[in-house]
This record gives C-alpha cells, sequence and structure tokens, in this order.
C-alpha cells in the first residue's frame, strides 16, 4: 500500500493502520532506522537496539516486522515484550543500548498506531533531529539489507528493573497507607503501577485495569476531560486520597485531588519543581512556554532558574540536556529528570514523590493544592484557520504594546492576563492557551482571542 507522508510527525509516527501504513512499513522502517544509527554511530557491526510494544490489537503483528527488518539490516535486537514508553526509555538508557523503538500511538484511539524512536540515552528522535531524513527513506526506499544478518534476543525483567530505580527516588517508609483510586484506561501504566505498588502499601481502587486495545471504558487520554469523569466519581465514592491516571504508552500522568478535582498540569509541575529544587537547590528548571505561570513563580519563589522551551516532550528534553536542568515538565502532563543515564519520562518517579511529599505534609492533597491556584487557565483550544502564518502576524500587529516572546507562535502578556498562539505541526489549526488571575478575565479574553482567531473560519 501507498504509505501516508503525513505519519511522519513531529516527534514520532502516527496513523490509522492499514490505511495510512500498514505491516510492511514497519519493516521498511526497521531497515531505514538501522541505516541511520550506523551512519550516526560510524560503525555497521555490534549495534544493539531495544525493541517494544503496547497493548494495541495491531501492535504484535507491527513489532514482528520491524524487528525482522532491523535484522536483515544486521542490528543486534532485543525484545523487551509488552511495556510501556518510560519503561523502554528506561531500559535503553540504563542498559547503554544504541538506541530503540517501541510500537505505540500513545493517546490516540484504538483505530492508530505508530513507532517511537530514540537514540543512546533515550535521546529524543524527533523532526529537528531526524524525523525528515527518515520519512524520505522509507517513502522512497533509500535503505538496504545487509550482508550479514543481525540477531534477537527477549528479556522480560526491564519493568522490575525499572521499578527498583525509581522508588529509591523516596524514602517509601514515609508514605503514608493511602487510598489510592488509579485510571489507566486500559493502557500501559497497569504494568509499572502494579509493580510498583508491590512495595507501597497503600489501598488501591484499580479501574480499568485489563490491558485492552480496544479501549472499551474511555480514551486514554487524560487532557480531555470526559476521561477523567470515570476516575473523578470513583475518587468521591471511595473517599480515596488521591486519583491518578495515565495516557495510552504511560508516559504522561495526571493527578485528581481527594475531592475528586483534576490538578492542572502546570501545578502538578509546580510541586515536582518545588520537590525537585529542595534536593537541587539553585537547580535549573524547563518547562513549555504555554501558559502556567505557577510554574515560574514556584521556581522563582524557592530559588530555582527559569528555563523556558518549545511545546513537545522531545524538543523539552533536548532543551533540558542542553542547558542542564534538573526537571522539566510540559504543560500536557509530561514529566522528565535529567539523569547521568538520560532524560525522560518519569511517572513512577513521579508517583512516589507527591506521595512522600503530601505523606510528610500531613493535610489532604485538596489542601496541599490551594496555594498553587492562583490563576485561570483556559486550557488548550483549537481553531482551524488556513492561513495560520497570516494570523499570527495580524495577531502580532493587533497586540504590539504588550510583551511578546516568538520563541513558540507568539506568547503576548499583559498584567492580568497572557496567552501563547501557535500552529499546529500537522493540521491548519491554531491552538490558544489563556491564562489570567481572575476567572471573569479568563473567559474575557478568551472569547476575544478566539473570536478574532475564527472571525472567517469554522469553529473546530
Amino acid at each position: 500500500m501507498k504509505i501516508n507522508p503525513g505519519i511522519f510527525k513531529a516527534y514520532d509516527i502516527r496513523g490509522i493502520y492499514n490505511k495510512d501504513f500498514n505491516d510492511e512499513t514497519a519493516y521498511k522502517i526497521g531497515l531505514a532506522f538501522a541505516q541511520m544509527r550506523k551512519v550516526e554511530l560510524g560503525k555497521v557491526d555490534g549495534i544493539n537496539l531495544l525493541v517494544a510494544s503496547d497493548m494495541r490489537i495491531s501492535s504484535p503483528a507491527l513489532k514482528k516486522r520491524l524487528i525482522e527488518g532491523l535484522i536483515d539490516a544486521g542490528i543486534n535486537v532485543i525484545d523487551a515484550g509488552l511495556i510501556s514508553t518510560p519503561t523502554f526509555y528506561h531500559s535503553v538508557a540504563h542498559n547503554n543500548f544504541d538506541g530503540g523503538i517501541i510500537v505505540t500511538a500513545s493517546h490516540n484511539p484504538g483505530e492508530y498506531n505508530g513507532f517511537k524512536m530514540v537514540r543512546e540515552k533515550a535521546k529524543p528522535f524527533s523532526k529537528d533531529s531526524g524525523m525528515d531524513v527518515l520519512r524520505e527513506m522509507v517513502i522512497y526506499g533509500n535503505y538496504s539489507s545487509a550482508e550479514r544478518k543481525g540477531s534477537e534476543e527477549k528479556n522480560d525483567n526491564y519493568l522490575r528493573k525499572q521499578i527498583e530505580h525509581d522508588i529509591d527516588y523516596a524514602d517509601i517508609s514515609k508514605i503514608k497507607p493511602f487510598k489510592i483510586v488509579i485510571d489507566p484506561a486500559n493502557s500501559m501504566g497497569i504494568t509499572y503501577f502494579d509493580e510498583l505498588f508491590k512495595n507501597i502499601p497503600c489501598e488501591l481502587v484499580r479501574i480499568n485495569w485489563e490491558l485492552d486495545g480496544s479501549f472499551p471504558a474511555h480514551e486514554a487520554d487524560p487532557l480531555k476531560p470526559e476521561n477523567l469523569v470515570e476516575l473523578s466519581e470513583a475518587v468521591k465514592r471511595e473517599k480515596a486520597d488521591i486519583g491518578i491516571t495515565t495516557d495510552g504508552d504511560g508516559d504522561r500522568i495526571f493527578f485528581v485531588d481527594n475531592t475528586g478535582e483534576p490538578v492542572e498540569s502546570g501545578i502538578a509541575r509546580a510541586i515536582f519543581s518545588k520537590i525537585f529544587l529542595r534536593e537541587n537547590p539553585g537547580a535549573k528548571i524547563a518547562y513549555d512556554i504555554r501558559p502556567g505561570k505557577i510554574t515560574h513563580d514556584i521556581i522563582k519563589e524557592h530559588g530555582g532558574e527559569p528555563i523556558v522551551t518549545k511545546v513537545g516532550h522531545s524538543l523539552i528534553k533536548e532543551h533540558a540536556v542542553r542547558e542542564g536542568a534538573v526537571f522539566a515538565g510540559e504543560s500536557s502532563g509530561h514529566f522528565f529528570l535529567n539523569m547521568e543515564a538520560g532524560c525522560y519520562e518519569i511517572p513512577v518517579i513521579a508517583t512516589v514523590k507527591l506521595l512522600e511529599e503530601l505523606s510528610e505534609a500531613g493535610v489532604s492533597f485538596s489542601d496541599y493544592v490551594k496555594e498553587y491556584k492562583r490563576y485561570h487557565n483556559s486550557g488548550e483550544i483549537n481553531s482551524v484557520v488556513e492561513d495560520t502564518e497570516g494570523k499570527i502576524r495580524e495577531l502580532i500587529e493587533l497586540h504590539k504594546e504588550a510583551k511578546q516572546n516568538d520563541l513558540d507562535g507568539i506568547t503576548i502578556e499583559y498584567p492580568d492576563y497572557w496567552f501563547n498562539v501557535r500552529k499546529s505541526n500537522t493540521e491548519p489549526l491554531l491552538r490558544l492557551n489563556l491564562e489570567a488571575i481572575e476567572q471573569e478575565i479568563m473567559e474575557i479574553k478568551r472569547d476575544e482571542v478566539l473570536e478574532f482567531l475564527r472571525n472567517i473560519n469554522n469553529e473546530k
């Protein structure tokens, strides 16, 4: 079948299985990625790549052909089986592999699948660092097999090693026996939560706990409010201390307080910034430019150095490494630690650090987060705009008296509200994130900006 070039995204490969790509595409990606790694590493033999997959129905077939492509290209493949993306990153980084590929479509619905690639130390592979080259190789067949095939071995021990590593970041003896509701949405977070809570004596209420790539309960996308309803209701019904949910491949984590109220990712990021600054005084903390001013406030108040980055988990990780930031967080629920072995998402570490923090604070989660609720956020809102560049230029001119930053799209700041508008990487969309000091101001200014963005376009 003809491959849809649009599957090659800014940070990964993703599309509808057997429509945008198929199993043979996986084979070609294996050949092409292997060839790129050979050139980058300056060698043709002895290259070891980790391969894994999520629980999607199409993942076994895709992984099988991917591995065949890598082996035919002369790569030694270590098959880690069914693991989350954070476990995959940890395993690549801590076992000194030359990189790897995990078959996953993250939070997308069940008909989707795709691939996330990393280099050594789990370094990101993105549009700015090789994705365009890989796309051209796969689309035009600019790859070849090797005279000497690679090898394959299986190892299902990586999850246990990850948990052993991650729980050392907290004193788990201090963690109180909380009642916790967890909803992994039938997805990969199940794997690491099961292993983690063998070590922590909390009472778990497990919902949607069977791995199922058809997502029978709801989409594994916690950014959509409707996907938090079941968790919030369960927290209230069970009189739990905290609720936790993750996305499809388990690399994003979200929290709900004891009243069933979702905790904004910007607030969670601010809490983790405070925790890691306590342990690393004066450290740099990186975060994306979308509104979430509480993160900047907390970093400054606790003696840290704020580092603002573009949006996108790969870009944030690359920036954090370049700047030497200890911790980094994205508004969409990605939280990273920059460790000696590598910089990647750490939902398990985030979980144990938060449980330790709440245990020592001695107050409910809802009371704990009160001091962080200083601003009112619109969330991310999409608008269909055909001439995205032109609309951004108009926006800049309209707000020329305000403070502006063009790091990623345009960020416009006034004393009582501020917002970022940036383009989608794949669609004719502009994405708005706006924040204000008062709810009423947020709603008024949100609607004003949306009216401007949509004045000649249909609403998304």
